[in-house]
């Protein structure tokens, strides 16, 4: 493609459309028609100069009026309590169901894991010693030891709050760098699971596992939840990088990252709840079983509001992305 003579032949719309974005009064119903045509002309032109003969100038140029023509054909909007009930009603759980054969393996492997590390560190000795001394150990494992003073160790408030933030930004790394082809991901979700392992090899060495499980059940099957969905999608997030499918990789990249930047926002509110049963409930009087059974309600209805609820706005089509206005447009592809 000759580039001058290209120019020379569309120069005059784009500075048509300019004049009509400068223009300072309130437009009329045909010069409204027109910057819709113009816009729509400039983008594939756009789209023809990046695939045909990219020049860095003119598509910055181009980049900026098209950006500048797309914000004056589709308006600004605010977000309102409205947008947040949708998101939670429908988007939220629909890509957490959309996720669902990354994280349910996820999770069942992961407790796996968990449970391996357990049992090895359980039945050998030698193991536990290079992890702490045994009076180290003891002062862990006793009746009153650190496992189970540590949820009553500080007020349940600032317990609580403390809880969620760490869990928050736990879950916040696994969706964002995902992108890094996942490998960050697995390691956080090792060291998640190296450090449950190691609780329960200690606490089973010691013949108190039902201790610990009565302690890590009641906040630990949401919140575990969270991490594992957080995880698996940070995981899908770095395969669409490998296998975009029929999208482009920009494309896939894009719809995939704003779903999982909202669900992060989503996980924050799954993870106060479960900081919240950790904080008030974990160290409560209540007996084991009622603590575990409200920690067991937690997670049922956290599992029906996925599966129900998501499941239901997914099959309608929510992909758990932004609404088609407010995405980015979609440049034209040059043939």
């Amino acid at each position: 493609m000759d580039l001058d003579v290209f120019v020379s032949a569309h120069r005059g719309e784009w500075d048509r459309l300019d004049a009509l974005l400068r223009n300072q009064r309130r437009l009329s119903g045909a010069e409204v028609d027109e910057l819709v045509t113009l816009y729509q002309r400039t983008a594939t032109h756009l789209s023809v100069i990046q695939s045909s003969a990219p020049d860095p100038q003119l598509t910055g140029r181009l980049s900026q009026l098209v950006a500048r023509a797309r914000s004056a054909v589709t308006g600004t909007r605010r977000a309102s309590w409205r947008d947040v009930t949708r998101f939670l009603a429908h988007g939220f759980p629909a890509a957490v169901y959309r996720s669902r054969h990354w994280w349910v393996p996820t999770a069942l492997l992961s407790i796996a894991v968990a449970a391996l590390l357990g049992w090895w560190i359980g039945t050998h000795p030698e193991i536990q010693s290079s992890i702490a001394a045994p009076d180290q150990l003891r002062e862990l494992t006793r009746p009153g030891g650190e496992y189970e003073t540590y949820y009553s160790s500080h007020p349940a408030t600032s317990f609580a709050a403390q809880v969620w933030t760490n869990n928050a930004q736990a879950a916040a790394m696994c969706l964002v760098l995902g992108v890094f082809l996942g490998l960050p991901v697995l390691w956080i979700l090792f060291l998640n699971m190296l450090n449950l392992g190691v609780g329960i090899g200690l606490m089973s060495s010691a013949g108190r596992l039902d201790v610990f499980l009565g302690l890590i059940l009641p906040h630990g099957l949401l919140e575990l939840t969270a991490v594992f969905v957080a995880a698996g999608t940070g995981l899908r997030l770095g395969w669409t990088l490998i296998d975009p499918g029929p999208r482009t990789r920009r494309a896939a990249l894009a719809e995939e990252g704003r779903a999982a930047l909202g669900m992060a926002l989503g996980l924050a509110l799954v993870l106060f709840v479960s900081g919240a049963i950790e904080g008030f409930v974990t160290p409560s009087g209540l007996p084991t079983w009622a603590r575990i059974g409200i920690g067991v309600a937690a997670e049922l209805a956290f599992l029906a509001y996925v599966y129900v609820l998501g499941g239901r706005a997914a099959r309608a089509g929510n992909m758990g992305d932004l609404a088609e206005p407010e995405r980015s447009a979609a440049v034209p592809t040059a043939a």
